[in-house]
């Protein structure tokens, strides 16, 4: 990889909005040649009040570049950067560049399917890979419709953000686009299985790789029927209809994100179609990342942030209207229950690390810096912000800012001060204070019940102070019958008896804030527990026991004694940031001897004790295989497993990667079972299950991912990043904690954007517990030399690792 591209400076961006206002591009693509660059032909037309600025290219290789019609030097091109010296008036820019397609999610993406061997294509711009495939000016205030022709191999269908038509074999022509931000830009092609259906005069769609047809046609109805729903819900709310003609949601190979918002063609990462049985859980995950992509037509596409500061104007509202409109007219109304297992902590340990920054108005100086804060604050923080607001305000008032907001900035762009007029206009009041504590100031407050004083305790961060009151909810049992009580907080501390009954502070998320439980209520709760049938209070108490256990308030034996009495297998999947992981990763390691075995019993009791062919069942079941120590155990599931569970792909290789993890199975049994079900989960798996054989072959291999010896697609690389690290290999990994920091910095040489941050994090050695680890980590964080997204991880994933260490200290066990 050549040297890192400059990272546009927020006041370049001003002075070359200042400067120019782009009137159209049209993009000529050519995937029918080889497999690894693509032809890219961009004119731009715009106009310039005449002066030097700069086009954003980054090509293998430069053809040709005309300027008004006069050759312009392609050698003059600089780390992404061609330096232009626009006229007075109009300006015509064409600039003819061969392109390289990528493996990392980003650019032109291009994957081949280990399952028939077919390749795939499909563009992902964001935040500042559109230079990688076509010439622009990318930036999120320099919008312009965009006119696409597509050159293809003739078995691939092509669609992108506007209605297109294939007027010949291998040639696709597109009609002009809206205007849209470059980042928004995107082309979806292959052999892909596609389903088209209709509602209220918008054209609908649905792609998938042609191996994961079957799995497409069995969700397509669901699929269908949630997005007519949607599509209702929004027209309802904002009485502005869809503005992007068609609505193509494709779902693709090796995605970074959950999605993106593409206008007229949404991506999805392709394992939200499934093709083994999966929990309820992820089901509503997709349904409301379907809701989410969906309110982002309005908040984000319609009308985009100026500046990528603002970034919570897309995310914050996305997510906030995702998830209530998935839980009000889809068959997922308890969504807002999933979503506290899902997103809550995720944004409440952003907001407590060295790196936390306010929702709104971050004052990112250039793009890269405002890509490190598309994190937990942008999306869970911010939405939960939003929701205390829509509750203050209204729906009346609330949604009428809202309109009032479109309605001003249609298909242009807007600040959150556009937005907070438009809600003052409405009839909010003024919202100064609400923006100031609330949008502005970084950090939660602490609330906590000082029992002994009779008092709650509201404790801002100390870095970031603020005075901000807080209406919740709180659940107590008196004589072990739950009931709601309302408390509000203005100041430090609030008087508040609740005599000897347990009491959980707001358990139903109506602020935002880290609550602490008091032993009295922790030890209660091991006994009440199981008898807790609101959805929404259980995890309401998962999440004050979560944060506790975060600020070393709450022993890590006393976690294993509440999930001993109670699993939390109502928390049914079980991916990253959720329970099931967090006792795995965090909790598990710091316990007294003793608790995996104990954690296991309990999964084992729920798995006997829960209706056959429950979802309560397969969680209880993915439980007992990631606890389990006794290879006969799983070695029996593999050949039988419990009535009402069937052995799907999913299972098999939980199966298969516990067993590795253990040392109990090889490579070659390994790689049998990825020939014998070559799929894209199956080589993920595959890659995740082998590195995490307690061999020193093993943890060369996942090294030579690292380092980039070894290049793979996005997902393995991520697979070997989390499978190297187990516990109890602590001796065989030892020596890559030092590798580790000294080889880091050199990444940056073999990836960028998504996969250098997301490396660093998943190679990070999570299970080197030691004061030395965290030391050498803060050091290297403080380099301002090394690259700004490995800085970040490198410092949040520093933070993990002191509060672990931490927990350990103020519980150290025998």
């Amino acid at each position: 990889m050549s040297s890192p591209s400059h990272s546009l400076q927020r006041t370049e961006a001003v002075a070359r909005r200042e400067l120019l206002e782009v009137l159209d591009y049209d993009l000529r693509l050519d995937l029918a040649g080889d497999e690894t660059t693509f032809g890219s032909v961009t004119t731009i037309r715009f106009t310039s009040r005449g002066g030097p600025t700069f086009l954003d290219l980054k090509p293998v290789q430069v053809r040709s570049i005309r300027l008004n019609g006069t050759p312009v030097d392609p050698d003059l091109l600089d780390r992404g950067r061609l330096p232009i010296q626009t006229v007075e008036g109009d300006n015509e820019l064409v600039v003819d560049a061969v392109m390289p397609f990528r493996n990392d999610g980003e650019g032109l993406h291009r994957s081949t399917d280990p399952a028939d061997g077919r390749s795939y294509v499909y563009g992902m711009m964001f935040m500042d890979a559109a230079p990688s495939v076509f010439a622009c000016f990318d930036q999120p205030d320099l919008k312009a419709p965009y006119t696409l022709h597509v050159l293809a191999p003739t078995d691939w269908t092509v669609v992108a953000n506007a209605p297109g038509s294939n007027p010949e074999a291998g040639v696709w022509e597109f009609e002009r686009s809206q205007p849209l931000s470059t980042y928004f830009v995107t082309v979806v092609a292959g052999p892909y299985h596609l389903i088209t259906d209709h509602h209220d005069g918008i054209p609908l769609g649905l792609s998938v790789r042609a191996s994961m047809a079957g799995a497409l046609d069995a969700d397509a109805d669901e699929l269908f029927t949630m997005t007519k729903q949607c599509f209702d819900e929004f027209h309802r709310l904002f009485g502005i209809r869809y503005p992007f003609g068609s609505y193509h949601q494709a779902f693709v190979p090796e995605f970074n994100a959950g999605a993106m918002e593409n206008p007229g063609c949404v991506t999805f990462r392709d394992p939200l179609i499934f093709t083994s049985r999966v929990t309820r859980g992820l089901r509503i995950q997709r349904a409301s990342t379907l809701a989410h992509e969906m309110a982002h037509q309005w908040f984000g596409n319609l009308v985009t942030p100026q500046w990528w500061d603002d970034l919570w104007l897309n995310e914050s509202f996305a997510e906030y209207m995702g998830n209530r409109v998935t839980a009000d007219v889809t068959e997922y109304g308890d969504a807002w229950v999933d979503n506290a297992y899902a997103r809550r902590q995720w944004g409440l340990n952003a907001d407590q690390r060295p790196s936390t920054h306010p929702v709104a108005g971050n004052g990112a100086v250039d793009a890269t810096a405002a890509l490190q804060d598309f994190d937990g604050i942008s999306y869970a923080k911010g939405s939960s912000i939003l929701k205390q607001l829509n509750t203050s305000l209204g729906d009346d008032v609330f949604l009428a800012g809202a309109v009032d907001h479109f309605t001003r900035h249609r298909f242009g762009n807007a600040t959150m001060h556009d937005l907070v007029e438009s809600w003052e206009r409405a009839g909010a009041g003024d919202l100064s204070d609400f923006t100031s504590n609330w949008l502005r100031t970084a950090g939660p407050d602490t609330i906590l019940l000082d029992r002994a004083a009779g008092v709650i305790r509201r404790t801002p961060p100390a870095e970031h102070p603020a005075d901000r009151s807080h209406t919740f909810r709180a659940a107590v049992a008196t004589d072990g019958v739950w009931s709601t009580r309302s408390i509000t907080l203005t100041g430090p501390e609030t008087t508040y008896d609740v005599g000897g009954d347990p009491i959980v502070l707001d358990p139903y998320e109506d602020t935002w804030a880290v609550l602490v439980p008091d032993r009295q209520t922790v030890d209660q709760l091991k006994s009440l527990l199981p008898g807790v049938q609101d959805p929404a209070l259980r995890a309401g108490i998962w999440n004050n026991v979560r944060s506790a256990f975060h600020v070393a308030a709450l022993a890590p034996a006393d976690v294993v004694d509440l999930v001993v009495a109670s699993a939390p297998v109502e928390s049914t999947e079980d991916s990253r940031r959720r329970i099931g992981s967090w006792l795995l990763t965090d909790v598990l390691p710091l316990a007294p001897s003793g608790s995996l075995e104990r954690v296991h019993d309990a999964a084992l009791g729920k798995l006997g004790s829960t209706e056959v062919g429950s979802e309560h069942q397969l969680s209880a079941f993915r439980m007992a295989i990631s606890t389990s120590t006794a290879p006969d155990e799983l070695r029996g599931w593999l050949a039988a497993t419990p009535t009402g569970i069937d052995l799907d792909l999913d299972l098999r290789w939980r199966l298969l990667g516990r067993l590795a993890s253990l040392g109990a199975t090889d490579a070659g049994e390994l790689d049998a079972a990825l020939a014998a079900e070559p799929t894209g989960e199956s080589r993920v798996a595959r890659m995740r299950a082998v590195v995490s054989l307690p061999t020193p072959e093993a943890k060369a291999l996942a090294w030579d991912v690292f380092t980039g010896r070894l290049d793979v697609p996005n997902y393995e690389l991520e697979a070997a990043g989390t499978g190297m690290w187990r516990g109890g290999q602590e001796e065989l990994t030892a020596p890559y904690v030092d590798r580790y920091f000294a080889e880091l910095p050199a990444t940056v040489g073999v990836r960028s954007g998504w996969v250098l941050a997301d490396a660093t994090e998943f190679f990070f050695p999570v299970t080197s517990l030691a004061d030395e680890t965290l030391a050498r980590a803060l050091d290297l964080a403080a380099d301002e030399t090394l690259a700004l997204p490995v800085r970040r991880r490198l410092g949040d994933a520093a933070d993990d690792l002191g509060r672990l260490l931490a927990i350990r200290k103020a519980f150290p066990t025998s």
